[in-house]
């Protein structure tokens, strides 16, 4: 006669049953939280296009015309050439020259010689100018005053300048 096969012990997974889930818990697929933060800040963006066009308007200019003065503001009252306006706001040497006409027109922004190069001038924002610039950017002045916390302003700043250098170092 045989011997009957050994019985072996059980193992521990066959005697615990299966470790129950909660469907209520969702595991995010990864990163969901960047996909996310991307369709935000792309709405940011709409959002910032719309409210740019109608300060613009509002105030008598087209959004170019009011980027130039946001970036002109930045100058600190140093001045800048129409070169280094062209290349910010990406227009051909024309489109440059029929916009800083346009402001000068209107009298927001004055050409002067440059004092460190006789062939070239820097342009200025007028007082019109500058309140200009003021008042359009009262929107995100306000906006920003709204919703980010006086404590977490800085930290945003940075993420922002970081991202923007991230990007730049891909251009």
């Amino acid at each position: 006669m045989t011997d009957p096969a050994p019985v072996l012990p059980a193992r521990r997974a066959d005697v615990l049953p299966p470790a129950p889930v909660s469907p209520d818990v969702v595991v995010p697929a990864p990163d969901a939280d960047l996909t996310r933060l991307l369709t935000a800040f792309r709405l940011f963006q709409a959002q910032h296009a719309r409210a740019l066009d109608h300060e613009s308007v509002a105030n008598g200019l087209g959004p170019t015309d009011a980027r130039f003065l946001f970036h002109l503001a930045a100058a600190d009252g140093e001045g800048i050439t129409p070169k280094q306006a062209g290349a910010h706001l990406e227009l051909s040497t024309g489109a440059m020259t029929s916009l800083i006409d346009r402001l000068e027109r209107r009298g927001h922004l004055e050409r002067r010689p440059n004092p460190t190069d006789r062939r070239s001038i820097l342009l200025h924002l007028t007082p019109s100018g500058v309140a200009v610039a003021e008042t359009i950017g009262a929107r995100w002045v306000d906006a920003f005053r709204q919703v980010v916390p006086p404590g977490e302003r800085a930290a945003l700043a940075a993420v922002l300048d970081e991202v923007g250098s991230a990007l730049a170092r891909r251009a």
